[in-house]
């Protein structure tokens, strides 16, 4: 198990029975109070028993309910130090904030979401995942919504150092894309629920086709995640403001940018003539003259 205990009971929310999920989603929603009860008084709490707490440890990788009980204290107090960084009491924004307050706890959700995500990352996948992009003829990058503007950050950085790297926004072109790949290719697909119909049509579609697949999600126990030869988990919690998908983003981006400085590391001297020569494009370009003056 990892150091993000709620993490990993969130992660895990997808493959959970209906009792075993109303443990969990107890358990995020006030896990300071989890910590303080018996599994006797977490029954009753969650209207349960206890071998269903019991089954509940045991799903989410733990013997029993007194090893997650003290993981999960270790959790709380090392989150109640982050919050103490940011002067906080609370990390999720209310609608009686001040804009000071909003700022510090973005900043607090986001730092969080960087640092469990990289603490998360399964490095042999990541290194897999780096390899084959590196010795790829060709790179698709898909994801819809927020998780779009992550595979667009990623395929432009690794258009940058000269790879063959595409997006598109449009789920049939993408669909097409991703059935004409080639084994060898490489198909990156980035979803934050990893359940989302078109990404999870585009990964079945690349692997259909022999390409190696990449999928950066929340979920790792999500179909996405089950499709891919190599799987990236972030560790972001959304709050009420799902819809803007700010700690998800931000968790992406730090997978996508680890992804690709592990490219960019293995071809030191195809990346340094890219960038230098597309720096030098943009420059002449932004100067208003004409590239072949």
């Amino acid at each position: 198990m990892g150091d993000d205990v709620l993490g990993e009971v969130r992660s895990a929310i997808p493959r959970l029975s209906t009792a075993e999920r109303r443990v969990a989603e107890q358990i995020l929603e006030d896990p300071e109070r989890v910590v303080d009860l018996t599994i006797t008084g977490l029954a009753e709490l969650c209207s349960s028993s206890q071998a269903t707490i019991a089954r509940f440890c045991q799903s989410v990788g733990f013997s029993g309910y007194r090893e997650f009980r003290l993981a999960l204290a270790a959790a709380t107090s090392r989150e109640q130090a982050a919050r103490d960084r940011f002067d906080l009491t609370t990390g999720d924004i209310d609608f009686a904030d001040s804009v000071e307050n909003i700022a510090s706890k973005i900043a607090y959700q986001e730092t969080l979401a960087i640092e469990q995500t990289t603490k998360g990352l399964d490095f042999a996948a990541l290194s897999r995942a780096a390899a084959a992009i590196r010795g790829a003829a060709r790179v698709d990058l898909y994801g819809v919504g927020a998780s779009s503007l992550t595979a667009q950050d990623l395929q432009q950085k690794l258009t940058r150092v000269g790879l063959a790297a595409f997006f598109s926004a449009d789920p049939h072109l993408a669909l097409t894309s991703a059935a004409l790949l080639r084994p060898g290719d490489v198909a990156v697909v980035v979803s934050h629920t990893g359940e989302t119909l078109e990404t999870l049509n585009v990964i079945l579609a690349a692997r259909q086709a022999g390409a190696v697949t990449v999928a950066i999600t929340n979920y790792p126990a999500s179909e996405l995640a089950e499709a891919a030869d190599c799987v990236l988990v972030t560790h972001a919690r959304e709050s009420r403001y799902r819809s803007g998908a700010m700690s998800s983003r931000i968790a992406q981006l730090t997978v996508g940018d680890v992804l690709f400085v592990s490219v960019a590391q293995g071809m030191p001297e195809r990346m340094a003539g890219a960038l230098e020569r597309t720096y030098d494009a943009v420059k002449r370009g932004t100067r208003g003259r004409r590239l072949d003056a």
